[in-house]
């Protein structure tokens, strides 16, 4: 089946595309990208989703234009990525704007770009909105990724750490699949900040002229402050044991601003700033894994854009054991940038099929569930 994944994360850069071939059943599966793409959204756009997330008023009808153009986005991707294959089924995650775990209530979220139009815009069918049903029975409706890592990702004898790196950090820890019951070992949750507030910084820094520091050079050209890193890592966030997740609502601009209060008895310099906001993601990743995970992995794989930050990479191999290898997904011959993308193409996939698409010991779901609902194309009256 010729399936398409489209994803806009945290980070709001945009949408990634995946364009794959699957085939098998279940776990079983072959997946082969034919076509990643990333799609800008327009400046207007992305600044109007930001202001949504940071929770800025707006009206009914507001909402409902912002969510029908992030839809028609969406849509225009699909159709951009297809280039004439038989695409049988789009999944689409849209773009969260609101993220609540559960605590004392229920959980909520909320995706905009609603499936029902992407599908009349392209003539798909499209499976959308897919952590509600995790949601529904208790679960965090995060990280859905990890039964993707488990069906692609796991080695025959070595502990791995599929960590991505957003807008937001989440990481599957995933046991040799020489020991028994070993899909049932693996583990998945947020681990915190990824991009997010090194990108805010950028933006702050550049009066919006750069949006993110690439490959973390101009981070590197200064020195992370320790203390400050300690001082942040007291965050509750940090102690909670997972199942657990997170996203903008927390490490938002005004927790960027609370660090920045913090640091100004340090007087560091704009490079020293975003080294100590990147050293920050990578504290947070390895305390993590040391609170949190039965054993340090053996190899630490990572995907999304902090793949591509040299620097933050080489920082992660400093802050973890030397034993451990941290490479890219790339290393083992999956895609990271559009490793996200190819895990909603096979949700979709898994949806159709009836195979259910979270693992309830990760997102803290009381059972397993399929995700995602099913939009059908209107098939159009042969006389019209």
């Amino acid at each position: 089946m010729y399936c398409i994944g489209l994803i806009s994360g945290t980070s709001v850069d945009g949408i990634d595309a995946a364009l794959v071939k699957i085939t098998g059943n279940g776990l079983n599966l072959q997946v082969d990208l034919l076509q990643g793409e990333t799609y800008p959204y327009s400046k207007e756009l992305r600044d109007k989703i930001l202001a949504v997330c940071a929770g800025h008023p707006i009206s009914m009808i507001e909402f409902a234009e912002l969510d029908d153009a992030i839809a028609t986005e969406f849509a225009i991707a699909a159709q951009k990525i297809q280039t004439g294959y038989p695409t049988e089924v789009i999944g689409s995650h849209g773009q969260t704007v609101f993220h609540r775990p559960p605590t004392q209530t229920m959980g909520y979220t909320l995706q905009l770009g609603r499936g029902a139009l992407i599908t009349h815009l392209t003539g798909i069918q499209t499976v959308s909105n897919f952590r509600v049903a995790d949601m529904a029975v208790g679960g965090h409706g995060a990280p859905l990724v990890s039964k993707i890592d488990v069906c692609l990702l796991a080695h025959p004898t070595l502990h791995r750490c599929i960590q991505n790196i957003g807008g937001i950090g989440n990481v599957t820890y995933l046991p040799p699949r020489n020991i028994p019951h070993w899909e049932t070992l693996a583990y998945g949750w947020d681990t915190g900040p990824g991009n997010v507030l090194i990108d805010l910084a950028i933006q702050k820094l550049t009066q919006g002229k750069q949006t993110y520091d690439a490959d973390g050079q101009w981070a590197r050209l200064g020195q992370p402050c320790e203390e400050l890193v300690q001082q942040w890592l007291n965050d509750e966030y940090f102690r909670i044991s997972p199942p657990k997740s997170t996203g903008r609502e927390l490490f938002s601009p005004s927790y960027l601003e609370s660090c920045w209060k913090t640091a100004q008895p340090y007087h560091l310099s704009e490079a020293d700033w975003l080294a100590t906001l990147t050293e920050f993601t990578v504290a947070s990743i390895a305390l993590n894994y040391r609170q949190f995970l039965p054993q340090m992995p053996d190899q630490v794989l990572l995907c999304g854009g902090g793949s591509r930050n040299s620097y933050l990479k080489e920082r992660l191999q400093y802050r973890l054991d030397e034993k451990c290898q941290v490479l890219t997904t790339d290393d083992v011959g999956l895609n990271s940038d559009f490793k996200e993308a190819i895990a909603f193409a096979v949700l979709a996939y898994w949806r159709l099929h009836d195979f259910s698409g979270n693992l309830p010991h990760v997102t803290g779901a009381k059972k397993d569930m399929l995700l995602g609902e099913i939009h059908i194309p209107i098939l159009k009256n042969r006389h019209q």
